[in-house]
């Protein structure tokens, strides 16, 4: 699970990297989020050196949280009717994770993670600027979130990744923003799927403030190398309201 393409072509095409070794009868499983034409080139050198070998995409979902429960979710790039190998698979992230979602074939498990974390940082700045007007209009951040969870505005990213800290004890945000999917990385992830969405001709109004708001916050001191919900404080968003009600009272 590296950070970019260039990294897992270098891993598998490299001097000594994986297919330097006979690896025909290997089942080869890559679980980066990296651009799809990186994985489709890798997956070609595979298949023209090595045409018994199998190469699949799984990049996952869930976080360090997710990891360390072992709740993390696999989008696999195959078809679920593939009877070769999606038996070994399952039997193989089960150890890992408890969840497996076969999302048609090659690239696809990329195109699916690359599509989810796109709408998961979107959300989490309508999020942080949610709780940010709520708060400053006098509402208890644990109170919103009770609302937003009862309404339609119910999200994952305020139910367990809540940006406000002291809202959800175990979401990065009250652990001091560790422990969560890096600002830097989320950047990364939102440009990867600009890049696929001009690719397919999709049309995205949101994508190009919300990378520029991970691109500034990942520069920022106060920011960088923390969890991507750090946008709440990148947007100024009061991090002591406990204090703050506390005074009040």
């Amino acid at each position: 699970m590296l950070p970019e393409g260039k990294h897992v072509k270098a891993v598998y095409m490299g001097t000594d990297g994986i297919c330097s070794s006979d690896v025909g009868q290997k089942l080869l499983v890559d679980c980066s989020t990296i651009d799809t034409a990186s994985f489709l080139e890798i997956k070609d050198h595979i298949s023209k050196k090595f045409p018994r070998a199998s190469f699949y995409d799984a990049p996952v979902s869930g976080g360090v949280i997710g990891a360390e429960r072992g709740m993390i979710a696999f989008f696999l790039g195959c078809a679920e009717d593939n009877t070769k190998d999606i038996e070994e698979l399952r039997q193989l992230f089960s150890l890992m994770g408890n969840k497996l979602i076969p999302c048609g074939g090659p690239s696809l498990g990329i195109a699916a993670k690359l599509s989810n974390n796109y709408l998961s940082g979107i959300i989490a700045i309508a999020c942080s600027e949610a709780m940010d007007m709520g708060m400053k209009s006098g509402l208890d951040p644990r109170v919103l979130a009770q609302v937003y969870a009862a309404g339609n505005a119910q999200n994952t990213i305020c139910d367990r990744f809540n940006p406000v800290p002291g809202v959800d004890p175990d979401a990065p945000s009250s652990n001091g923003y560790k422990k969560g999917f890096k600002v830097h990385l989320m950047k990364k992830d939102i440009s990867l799927a600009l890049d696929m969405a001009h690719r397919v001709g999709s049309t995205n109004v949101l994508g190009s403030v919300g990378l520029q708001i991970y691109k500034e916050a990942s520069e920022d001191e106060r920011c960088k190398d923390l969890d991507s919900r750090i946008v709440f404080r990148y947007l100024g968003g009061n991090e002591n309201w406990k204090a703050d009600h506390e005074n009040k009272d």
